[in-house]
């Protein structure tokens, strides 16, 4: 069977109560009328899903170049949740909780794939500590990073977490290997309708492992390009720097717009900052700033009211790759998804 966006799984719950096509169209016309911050973003969704067109409207991240506005279509979400369902085993009734912010892909695609397999899914509010119904078993569920590292040590109740949006610091890929919970780190973005790849976190795998009908390659940079006909015509040429291990597997190193070059040393401050990941309380990055020298040198950012640093925090460093200057800000800035945005708050600074 063909499936379409006109389509609801008979399977289909949502907070407990099975809906038809018909009643999720009452259902989002009341959340806009009088629901929570929550549930508007799920009406605007559910709107535009059960729509004549055979696309819809998104705003990218910034992974492939500048953050731009594309239509997605509908058939690939419908694809990628298929696709994730095959590779998780979902069944027609298996739970799902949903605790992400529906206004952006992972979240709209939590949706689909609740839809399209058949999932009853409860949807919660997609706060930084997400309030999980402890009386309840779930099979699947989506998170970032900091959302996880809140509630780790409480989600037994749930067999499957996709951890995606920002990279997953070692320290929490070291507590994650103690829980119970099947915890796996995506590899996606919104111009391949959510994740493409996936490494599991508690068992320490170290490389993605790309989906089924998905072919990966290197452009002139070294920056991974994706080939994945079913989610998007076009081959996906990325900002990010990969190290392809086999045609499956891949090694994200960094972003090709953070990498510096210093004194002709390649330096990867995604690698640095997990190093340093465990020995530093405050939030932190590591950048760059022009010098006469070495035409760039590393520094440290580090959101606090001081500037000062214990040295033995940069034991494990090479020479190269010891910051050559600590620079101090109150709070950074960040994206509506809570990304740190490294060139805005460098701005801050006065060099």
């Amino acid at each position: 069977m063909t499936l379409n966006h006109k389509y609801v799984h008979s399977k289909f719950k949502l907070n407990g109560f099975n809906y038809a096509i018909e009643d999720l169209k009452v259902l989002a016309s009341n959340f806009l009328k009088s629901g929570s911050t929550n549930e508007k973003p799920i009406a605007l969704f559910l709107e535009n899903w059960f729509n004549d067109d055979d696309y819809i409207e998104l705003k990218t991240s910034g992974s492939t170049g500048i953050p731009k506005d594309i239509k997605v279509k509908k058939q690939a979400m419908i694809n990628s949740a298929l696709a994730t369902g095959t590779f998780f085993n979902l069944k027609p009734g298996n739970t799902a909780l949903h605790c992400l912010p529906s206004q952006y892909i992972a979240g709209k695609m939590m949706l689909v794939r609740a839809l399209v397999l058949g999932l009853e899914i409860d949807i919660i509010e997609p706060a930084s500590h997400p309030q999980i119904n402890q009386e309840k078993h779930y099979n699947f569920s989506a998170m970032v990073p900091l959302q996880i590292e809140n509630v780790y040590k409480n989600c037994n109740n749930i067999d499957t977490i996709i951890v995606g949006g920002s990279p997953v610091s070692a320290s929490l890929k070291s507590k994650l290997t103690t829980i119970n919970t099947s915890v796996f780190e995506t590899y996606g973005m919104t111009e391949t309708v959510s994740h493409i790849a996936l490494k599991k976190l508690t068992s320490s795998e170290n490389y993605f492992k790309i989906l089924p009908n998905v072919s990966i390659s290197l452009d002139h940079r070294g920056c991974l390009v994706i080939d994945a006909s079913l989610l998007n015509n076009d081959k996906i040429i990325t900002n990010d720097l990969v190290k392809i291990h086999s045609e499956t597997t891949f090694e994200w190193l960094g972003r090709y717009d953070n990498v510096v070059n210093s004194g002709g040393v390649k330096l990867f401050p995604e690698q640095i900052e997990a190093k340093l990941q465990n020995k530093i309380q405050n939030r932190f990055f590591i950048a760059s700033q022009p010098d006469d020298t070495l035409g760039s040198k590393l520094i440290l950012v580090i959101e606090s009211d001081s500037n000062i640093v214990n040295d033995s925090v940069f034991s494990e460093l090479s020479k190269f790759e010891k910051p050559k200057k600590i620079y101090a800000v109150k709070q950074f800035i960040e994206t509506a998804s809570g990304k740190i945005q490294r060139k805005k708050t460098l701005n801050l600074i006065s060099f």
